[in-house]
């Protein structure tokens, strides 16, 4: 129950109203400060008038449990005593709240693979995730979807992407599908739906990709305040991408604000914006409007960097030309290398080989080079933006006083994009600039997915392995600090973590509708050092790629292939199938991922198979 306290109005009277937390808060505070400011002048009173009636000074005779007695001047006694009260009455009013509910922020970027970042062994320079990390936990078995729509979908709702509606992207609807209806479904609950419901200040500022054309916009699935665009490609405020086709259309598009259009050269952005760094810069807009209305907050980041057109700012392409032409070779070594002195990998786990299309570096002519040393140097500059803003983001928690209570969480939607082959793609002039339009590409990727093998589409483990940094001060022992999570977590865990902290309640019922339960487990006692409470299974699934993980075992195909078994404590870059040695394990998760794609309504594949680096493969 509020605190009531008695308003006088205009005209005289008085009358009751509740407070709100905080306003209840300042209350307290301000009795505090006036009840202390009282006591010190009775207690210099009481002095004085005790010294004038003996005529000398006046000593306290105080006696320690021990029998000592020790003989102590008055005057001191009020000197020590005043000095309590002044640290108490003078004490910033965030002192006397230990136990506020922590903010939220979830960090998600677009495409980019588990190697990239300085704390997974790239050498990407990442200074501002370096700390998050040296401050935090690394989870060295984070998993997530092998796709962009799906992998948002499943992190907002705590469910298999399926089971959310979005089976595959939000452009792709198969007619009486429950799996497949290109937008988040009405027995989804998201995040933000939960924890307004709890007294949270809900915010997003990014790529959505979740049917906001589809009738599924950001603004009316729990959040307050949005920036957002609607499927991702924005860099620039103008942009022309050489090939035209859906980019261009996409680079077109307005931003939206609370689900009003905003045009790109809108003032409201300011001039010149890069998204990368506009998204920082608005969800501290956002930070402000919560405090003001003094309430926790839960944001949400989702970049639509490093994902194709891949663009950047040309000073920073600049800093990383030249850096690339050792070659994907020489650099996956590097990584791997690195990864293992980390603690990230075990060394018996080999690296795995070079893509069969890819060629050697060394094979290639000076020319081919250049190109591939520039094309890197983009997706590294986009790498190194997003550290930036996340920086930016950062440091305005730090400057505001809210960073110390505020889990953050940095993670990836997929593993690297191989999408246009060995050669990537390298069109328009600047490249990376707003006219251009580039591709990684398979060789690079090969370098993003360090040491593992595949791409986003598949679900082996270069497609669905990520990134997972989880920074909380004051929720995280200090003891568990810069320190590696082995143990496996998955998207769906994100928010039954979220809502563990919060305290916030998973609803029976929501606008009339049973939601359906939650997949996961919270993570929390993962980054305190216990083990996760998980039962079931975890499974993939997209365009008939599958897999399921179970304990060390894994059972992974690509669509239309066979089952392959893989011993995951021993060989998680998965070389060695044991299908053939062990066809019972192969039977049983078999069977567990058939139950599993029928309650969760996954549509059996029927589009075409894909080339290795994901493209479609014609009739």
């Amino acid at each position: 129950m509020s605190p009531i306290c008695a308003i006088r109005s205009d005209n005289g009277t008085l009358s009751d109203q509740s407070m709100t937390a905080g306003q209840s808060a300042a209350w307290a505070h301000a009795m505090t400060q006036n009840l202390l400011i009282t006591a010190m002048i009775a207690l210099l009173s009481t002095a004085r008038r005790i010294r004038r009636a003996a005529g000398r000074r006046v000593a306290v005779v105080l006696e320690s449990k021990t029998g000592t007695i020790r003989r102590v001047r008055w005057a001191r006694v009020c000197r020590a005593s005043m000095a309590l009260a002044l640290c108490v009455l003078f004490a910033p009013e965030s002192t006397t709240h230990t136990n506020a509910r922590p903010n939220i922020v979830v960090i998600l970027v677009d495409d980019m693979g588990w190697s990239d970042i300085g704390p997974y062994g790239g050498e990407i320079p990442t200074p501002h995730l370096d700390a998050l990390a040296a401050g935090g936990v690394r989870f060295t078995q984070f998993y997530v979807t092998p796709r962009c729509s799906p992998s948002r979908a499943s992190l907002l709702t705590g469910l298999y992407s399926h089971q959310a509606g979005m089976g595959h992207l939000d452009t792709v609807i198969r007619e009486g599908s429950a799996g497949t209806t290109g937008r988040l479904n009405d027995r989804s609950v998201t995040i933000p739906e939960a924890l307004r419901e709890a007294g949270y200040f809900t915010a997003m500022a990014g790529k959505w990709h979740l049917g906001q054309q589809n009738g599924s916009p950001p603004w009316q699935r729990g959040f307050d305040r949005v920036l957002n665009i609607r499927a991702g490609g924005i860099y620039f405020p103008k942009q022309n991408p050489r090939g035209g086709g859906a980019l261009l259309e996409r680079g077109r598009e307005p931003l939206y604000l609370d689900g009003t259009p905003l045009a790109r050269d809108s003032p409201l952005l300011g001039p010149d914006w890069y998204a990368t760094f506009l998204w920082s810069d608005f969800a501290l807009r956002f930070v402000d409007e919560a405090r003001r209305a003094e309430k926790p907050f839960f944001l949400y980041v989702p970049h639509n960097a490093p994902h194709f057109p891949l663009m950047a700012p040309q000073e920073l392409i600049a800093k990383h030309r030249g850096r690339y032409r050792a070659g994907w070779d020489r650099l996956r070594e590097a990584r791997y290398r690195r990864q293992i002195e980390m603690g990230l990998i075990q060394a018996r786990w080999p690296l795995s080989p070079r893509e069969a299309e890819s060629p050697p570096w060394e094979s290639l002519s000076d020319e081919q080079k250049d190109r591939f040393d520039h094309l890197m140097a983009v997706y590294a500059a986009m790498v190194e933006a997003i550290d930036t803003s996340v920086g930016t983001l950062v440091e305005g928690l730090r400057a505001r006083g809210a960073l110390d209570n505020t889990l953050i969480l940095f993670l990836s939607d997929n593993g690297g994009n191989a999408e246009t082959g060995p050669e990537g793609r390298f069109d328009g002039d600047p490249p990376g600039g707003p006219d251009s339009n580039l591709y990684l590409g398979m060789n690079w990727a090969s370098l993003t997915t360090t040491p593992f093998r595949r791409f986003k589409h598949f679900a082996h483990e270069g497609g669905i392995a990520s990134p997972l940094i989880a920074h909380w001060p004051r929720g995280i022992p200090h003891d568990r600090r810069q320190t590696l999570e082995h143990q496996p977590g998955h998207l769906i865990d994100l928010m039954p973590t979220i809502l563990d902290v919060t305290g916030a309640v998973y609803p029976r019922e929501f606008r009339g509708r049973t939601p359906r339960p939650l997949e996961g487990v919270s993570l929390r006692p993962a980054w305190s050092g216990r083990l996760l409470e998980r039962a079931r299974p975890l499974f993939w699934e997209h365009e008939g790629n599958r897999a399921v993980r179970s304990g060390r075992w894994k059972l992974v195909s690509k669509y239309p292939g066979e089952w392959e078994l893989y011993d995951l404590d021993a060989d998680r870059v998965e070389r060695h199938d044991l299908a053939a040695q062990h066809p019972e394990v192969v039977a049983r998760l078999a069977a567990a991922w058939e139950a599993w794609a029928k309650r969760a309504s996954v549509d059996r594949w029927t589009g075409p198979r894909h080339t290795n680096w994901g493209g479609p493969i014609s009739p």
